[in-house]
């Protein structure tokens, strides 16, 4: 079954709703499955969660050990066959490339500490969608404009994130 043309209202879905949770969240992921499996599978539950098939993935979220690095959780996944993607949100702070000459390199907390500090930091959530079969999609969301109608979707906008997730589906 081909998902990729639904991959865009289910990767603006979950951004909407990490976005209503407002900022300095901890990393997100969620299993995409398909509505229609899931219907079939358990249509109490799809019911109660009011699910129909115009929506051809669905999210479901997943628990996240605290304090895990993105890397450490990126490497213990395995998705199973019922599983045909996957989405990542995560929050960085991004600084201009002139900024680099000003960062620290004695260490990973004090270049943080300088980021943090930094005062052309810029906020963003990055929302990374990937499909087994290899398309993504990603969505980009500025602090500094918050707004539903200000957040970029495009594919590839964060490659080396979206090959990590994607590797996440290899045997």
């Amino acid at each position: 079954m081909q998902f990729i043309e639904n991959l865009e209202p289910i990767l603006r879905e979950v951004e909407q709703h990490i976005s209503a949770a407002g900022w300095d969240q901890p990393a997100r992921l969620f299993a995409l499955v398909s509505t229609a499996e899931l219907i079939l599978a358990d249509p109490t539950l799809a019911a109660e969660l009011n699910l129909t098939p115009e929506l051809a993935l669905t999210s479901v979220e997943q628990e996240i050990e605290p304090g895990q690095s993105l890397e450490e959780l990126l490497a213990t996944i395995a998705w199973p066959a019922d599983v045909h993607g996957a989405i990542l949100a995560i929050e960085r702070i991004v600084l201009p490339p002139s900024a680099e000459a000003q960062l620290p390199n004695d260490g990973d907390q004090e270049l943080i500490d300088a980021a943090i500090e930094h005062p052309d930091r810029r906020d963003v959530r990055i929302v990374s969608a990937v499909l087994r079969t290899g398309e993504n999609l990603n969505a980009l969301r500025y602090r500094s404009h918050d707004e539903p109608t200000e957040v970029a979707v495009a594919p590839d906008l964060v490659g080396r994130l979206n090959e990590s997730l994607l590797a996440t589906f290899e045997d």
